[in-house]
């Protein structure tokens, strides 16, 4: 699984000018599943951006969490993220996994996000949707289960 977190002042997603989430301080978490994507991809993904330290404390350091800056995650699927773009001029998207199997994990990462107590919103899955954020810092990564499950031999199947 591929996510692009951004911290964000606000966020918020619509789907036919109805907003479907929004937050204020928080993440939002523009999820792509590829295809051998699992449920521990999932879990360990969950985790992994949950916890990552990316707020300032008093000093202006990225050292708080999203618990202790009192935030929300917006959680929305993004198959483009998975583009290959290497040849030509349009987008290969096989590596995507299949609208059952991506919704499928995203739905386990939404819910594992949830069991650690972070309060979620979310799009709408295959819809066409308008994401609206103001990225604070800005503060931009990319998190990819990909070489974490590469390093457990990539058998990691829940």
């Amino acid at each position: 699984m591929l996510a692009v977190v951004q911290r964000v002042s606000r966020a918020a997603v619509r789907v036919d000018a109805r907003v479907t989430g929004e937050i204020g301080v928080g993440l939002l978490v523009l999820l792509g599943v590829r295809q051998g994507d699992a449920a521990a991809d999932a879990s360990w993904l969950a985790a992994k951006i949950s916890s990552l330290r990316i707020f300032p404390d008093g000093e202006g350091k990225m050292n708080r969490g999203l618990d202790e800056a009192g935030g929300a995650m917006l959680v929305v699927s993004q198959f483009t993220l998975l583009g290959d773009c290497v040849k030509g001029r349009r987008p290969s998207f096989t590596h995507a996994a299949p609208p059952e199997d991506a919704n499928r994990l995203y739905e386990r990462f939404c819910s594992a996000v949830r069991g650690l107590g972070v309060r979620v919103e979310t799009g709408v899955f295959q819809a066409m949707m308008e994401v609206e954020l103001v990225n604070d810092g800005p503060v931009t990564l990319l998190v990819d289960s990909g070489p974490w499950k590469a390093r457990r031999g990539g058998t990691e199947m829940t």
